[in-house]
């Protein structure tokens, strides 16, 4: 009689995109049950992070000291900024500092960046008047002012796609009634809701020129808050999100999803947690591939951690026409709602990644290669500017 040897191969857990509260419940319960989980933290790691970027969703929904709100000299500014850039007739690409010049409103954005770096982490520009303006004109001011927040913009698609052109604004809006949904990637160009995750780069922003007809609401949570709650009722997670994943791509890489930073002479400890949930899971078009590792049963738990506990320490943004949001990507998580469109209201934002070099962040070296494929000489005339939104090959999420 032969012995006939059974080979079992990891399997992918059972989780998809849109997360599962139940089941996440059933896998806490199992792991409990079944492992062995660590009851400390990796050495060094801090039992608490104290900073501003420490912040409870619903005790800043009930403040307003997040809006700054551009008064009617400040808007004529940029208009004048915008007429001047104008003048000059050169490539987009040229936006900056000295080509929109805001002799006023300098010292305000410098401000509120140093404050999305150090500070609460983000901040809503209210009051843009975007319907005065040409879809170009929208995007010129939006690039313009942005460069006071962070002066080097990176792409939104890899240079290698594009012949030596990186599109470095991105359209959100749902091109699934245009487009075959098979061939869409990316939550950003469906209604669908996004769960909570970080883009590339230092400071995330998004000008909304048109909210939907309903839903589509914004929500932002602090991840040093999430750390916290981790560190003090589940550090085994902690251990998990700080060891090596799989992180699809071509090739896949591997790299932990969060990153501790000691303090130094010059700077406060600092966590770091990157990560989108579709590179672990897949989503639509972009089924994850089949020749990388699946994710274990732990990491399949610190996913579902990371989003159900945004979400239920989240602060939802009203996110109205003419505001620019800012977010430090690298302590702060975002998602937003699904939504419906209706002609005439249809969601419709643009997306910068930005960085400050004044106040930008050590960037952890597992993901040196990815920053770097965002912000590394981004030369002014590779830099485009689509005026619509089109299929996108992202560089990040």
């Amino acid at each position: 009689m032969s012995n006939v040897q059974t080979i079992t191969h990891p399997a992918q857990p059972d989780i998809q995109y849109h997360p599962d509260f139940l089941k996440y419940q059933d896998r806490t319960r199992r792991r409990k049950e079944t492992e062995s989980l660590h009851t400390t933290l990796p050495a060094g790691f801090p039992a608490q992070l104290i900073s501003p970027l420490v912040w409870e969703g619903k005790e800043v929904e009930n403040r307003s000291d997040w809006i700054y709100m551009l008064n009617d000299s400040q808007l004529d500014e940029i208009d004048t900024a915008l007429k001047s850039f104008k003048a000059l007739n050169q490539p987009l690409g040229y936006i900056d500092q000295s080509t929109f010049p805001l002799p006023t409103l300098h010292a305000t954005l410098r401000n509120l960046s140093k404050d999305t770096h150090s500070g609460r982490g983000f901040f809503v520009l209210r009051g843009l008047r975007v319907d005065d303006y040409s879809r170009e004109d929208n995007i010129i001011i939006y690039a313009g002012v942005s460069a006071h927040i962070g002066s080097i913009r990176g792409r939104q698609q890899d240079t290698r796609l594009q012949n030596g052109k990186s599109p470095v604004i991105s359209h959100i809006k749902d091109i699934s009634s245009t487009v075959d949904r098979a061939q869409i990637g990316a939550p950003s160009n469906t209604a669908d809701k996004q769960v909570f995750h970080t883009d590339a780069g230092d400071i995330v922003s998004l000008l909304c020129l048109s909210p939907a007809a309903e839903g589509g609401q914004s929500y932002l949570s602090s991840s040093w808050n999430v750390y916290n709650v981790l560190a003090k009722e589940r550090p085994d997670l902690i251990h998990t999100l700080s060891q090596d994943w799989p992180v699809d791509g071509k090739p896949y890489t591997l790299r932990p999803l969060l990153y501790h930073q000691p303090p130094t002479a010059t700077t406060l400890e600092r966590v770091l947690i990157q990560y989108a949930r579709r590179y672990f899971t897949g989503f639509l078009a972009q089924p994850r591939s089949t020749d990388i590792p699946p994710i274990t049963e732990a990491q399949a738990e610190a996913l579902d951690a990371l989003h159900f506990l945004a979400e239920k320490h989240s602060a939802s943004l009203d996110f109205q026409k003419g505001d620019v949001q800012y977010v430090n990507n690298l302590s702060i998580f975002h998602a937003r709602n699904g939504f419906r469109d209706e002609p005439g209201k249809e969601r419709h934002l643009l997306r910068l990644w930005l960085r400050d070099p004044e106040n930008a962040w050590e960037t952890p070296s597992p993901l040196q290669h990815r920053w770097d494929t965002v912000f590394k000489d981004v030369t002014e005339n590779e830099q485009i500017f689509p005026l619509e939104p089109a299929l996108r090959k992202n560089v990040g999420s």
